[in-house]
């Protein structure tokens, strides 16, 4: 029979370390967020409905977006043992330059929507890890603005061709100017997908005051005070649009656009050019003799075309068919470090991420993107250890498969 007595306060001590939370509410809020995952469920509760929808959803039954993520789940990695994993280096190289992680985060439109502190946030997180940083053509920061607020970061700029060829080679020259590496050229939005969940919140840009936010805002009080004591929601290169966001792709957006723009794009920007959105590689070898230096693997998210090939999916044959020629990012569906390194495994130079960062900006501002980068990068970290290499360069085609 089991004897039983009480316990000596020396024994039962050691046993109270009461956790050390941070003062700040919102650092006590990060801190408990020890996944995306757990940023975006932070993200749902401080936002209202319309805005955590733009961010959250896609296209269509969102399939694209399910079939993104669900291919991560099939990824199996196969590790090597007894390997001194003490010291990882996560760096590698995105356009020949020196990156901390093999991320870079992605354009992404309406950034001030999401929170006040928007791009500069993001900027300014992109300045300090250490990797780029892409502006959107739809950001609310202006081209300048962002040079000020991040002048070390590596900028790129990201550029949708409108139909306004001269407002395009505006922009083209304002990048140049404020001193940005690169151009993205996406080219996967001849028109707007059929993005239901903004169709069902009624979302517009900036949002409109209906019965329905005003009732939303009582839950979100902070998001609509810093909505209304900041500088006003708009584009900041294009100042005079109101409207949903469908309305603006479908107005200014040229869906004549063909080959032959990359081509002028060449001709007129003297850094390095990324085109994102290719799905096949057959087109990814279009691109590259038209003079990109990258393509980006991407179904914008899930956002454009539903249904849409699965970018890691195709991941293996556009880098095959590339080959040196020109280097290969993904996106889509990545939540984890460990989707980027299974990446990298799989054919890619890097990961743009998009939401994950967002996330993190909604639940905390710039403290909310460091946080999501921190996990991105301790789970890579931690990934890569338990793989056995010890660099990102480690991380190749035998270390990586997809389960059937």
């Amino acid at each position: 029979m089991t004897q039983r007595r009480l316990p000596r306060w020396s024994e039962f001590a050691p046993l109270l370390r009461p956790r050390q939370v941070p003062g700040d509410r919102t650092d006590r809020r990060l801190a408990r967020a020890a996944t995306i995952r757990d940023l975006r469920e932070s993200a749902r509760r401080r936002t209202p409905r319309a805005v955590f929808d733009y961010t959250d959803g896609a296209a269509g039954e969102e399939l694209s977006l399910d079939r993104s993520r669900a291919a991560y789940s099939r990824v199996e990695f196969v590790p090597s043992v007894l390997r001194d994993v003490s010291t990882v280096d996560t760096s590698t190289t995105l356009l020949g330059r020196p990156s901390a992680l093999p991320i870079a985060f992605a354009p992404t439109g309406f950034t001030r929507m999401m929170n006040h502190e928007g791009e500069t946030a993001v900027g300014r997180v992109a300045q300090r890890t250490g990797i780029p940083y892409a502006l959107s053509t739809m950001g609310t920061t202006s081209l300048e603005d962002l040079a000020a607020a991040a002048p070390d970061a590596r900028r790129w700029f990201q550029l949708y061709l409108w139909r306004d060829r001269e407002a395009s080679r505006d922009l083209v020259s304002r990048a140049l100017a404020a001193g940005y590496e690169a151009l993205v050229l996406t080219v996967d939005t001849p028109v707007a997908g059929a993005r239901q969940r903004d169709v069902r919140n009624g979302l517009t840009i900036p949002p409109a005051l209906t019965m329905r936010t005003v009732l939303d805002g009582a839950a979100h009080p902070a998001w609509w005070f810093n909505l209304l004591t900041t500088a006003p929601l708009e584009f900041a290169s294009l100042r005079s649009f109101d409207g949903t966001v469908a309305e603006l792709v479908n107005q200014m957006f040229d869906p004549a656009a063909t080959i032959a723009d990359v081509r002028w794009l060449r001709d007129a920007w003297p850094g390095a050019l990324v085109v994102k959105g290719v799905q096949t590689a057959a087109d990814a070898l279009a691109v590259v003799d038209a003079g990109a230096d990258a393509v980006v693997v991407s179904n914008h998210g899930g956002r454009q075309l539903d249904r849409a090939p699965t970018p890691l999916e195709q991941l293996g044959a556009v880098s095959a068919a590339v080959g040196d020629r020109a280097e290969v990012y993904v996106d889509g569906g990545i939540l984890d470090g460990a989707d980027v390194a299974a990446a990298v495994g799989l054919g890619a130079r890097g990961c743009l991420v998009g939401r994950a960062y967002l996330y993190g900006l909604m639940a905390g501002g710039e403290r909310g993107v460091q946080r999501a980068t921190d996990i991105l990068a301790a789970e890579l970290r931690r990934t890569m250890q338990l793989v056995g290499v010890t660099s990102v360069a480690e991380l190749t085609a035998d270390r990586v498969r997809l389960r059937a």
